[in-house]
């Protein structure tokens, strides 16, 4: 009976202290999301950029006495249009600087800047901040950089703010990078409730803006993506116009569309 009861009693202690475990990785996540989802790597304010192609560099006064590190990397061929670049969660422009020549070589200039936080940018970034300062930016693009026709970029989390900000104003085209339908798909947590995630999930969050959107749109994924699943890409392509403005890259990943022939075959295309 004694060793009935002690047996017994540890089981309740393990259950106890699984319960625990478990309400304390809620409140972890809960005050330390944002570090999680933006993992900003600043730069100082003299740090000089290294690209293979000359670029531009200013800085844009936002809310709050902030401002965010821009650059702009101009054709050499004549300008079809601007490609206004919104990036994924990680680094800053050092990084994501580098595949501006994926456009530019196609006849564009690109506009790209770093989210708050971010490299050379003041401040600290959230999941509101960064879509108002999207839409403060494209502004300053309108008066600053003249063109003719508005390809709006969105990049994983970046896509997030493209599709938003495409829903209020007029671009020519959306194109979206590995993007994700709900913020949700890429928490591989399957205890956590999901009103725990609303807070992001309302601002964080491709389908609701997407179906708003009143361009066309464009979608590009790979199918060993094991960041954002192809599975979360696919909720959106019935928002889309067509089947064939979905396109998915054989083998490519998260970080990698731009190694493939066939995601510069089909860019392309689009941007012709």
């Amino acid at each position: 009976m004694f060793l009935s009861s002690l047996k017994y009693k540890k089981v309740w202690i393990a259950v106890f202290v699984v319960i625990v475990v478990y309400l304390l990785s809620l409140v972890i996540f809960y005050q330390f999301n944002r570090y999680l989802i933006f993992q900003a790597t600043a730069l100082s304010k003299d740090y000089s950029f290294q690209f293979e192609q000359p670029y531009e560099e200013y800085f844009v006064s936002m809310a709050n006495d902030d401002s965010l590190n821009v650059l702009l990397f101009k054709t050499t061929a004549p300008s079809k249009g601007l490609i206004f670049y919104a990036h994924g969660n990680a680094d800053n422009l050092q990084r994501w600087g580098k595949f501006a020549s994926d456009f530019t070589d196609l006849g564009y200039d690109v506009v790209m800047y770093d989210y708050r936080g971010y490299g050379k940018s003041s401040g600290t970034s959230n999941d509101k901040n960064i879509h108002q300062d999207a839409a403060t930016l494209l502004n300053w693009t309108k008066v600053n950089i003249p063109h003719t026709k508005l390809v709006i970029y969105g990049r994983s989390l970046g896509s997030t703010v493209a599709s938003t900000l495409a829903v209020h104003t007029t671009p020519d085209l959306l194109i979206l990078e590995t993007p994700f339908a709900e913020f949700k798909d890429v928490i591989y947590w399957p205890l956590l409730p999901a009103y725990y995630l609303f807070p992001l999930e309302a601002n964080l969050n491709n389908t609701n803006s997407l179906a708003k959107v009143a361009c066309k749109k464009i979608i590009f994924h790979g199918t060993q993506d094991w960041v954002v699943p192809l599975s979360s890409a696919l909720k959106l392509k019935p928002l889309l116009d067509t089947e064939n403005d979905f396109i998915i890259i054989e083998g490519a990943g998260h970080k990698n569309l731009s190694e493939f022939e066939a995601y510069h075959l089909q860019l392309a295309q689009v941007l012709k």
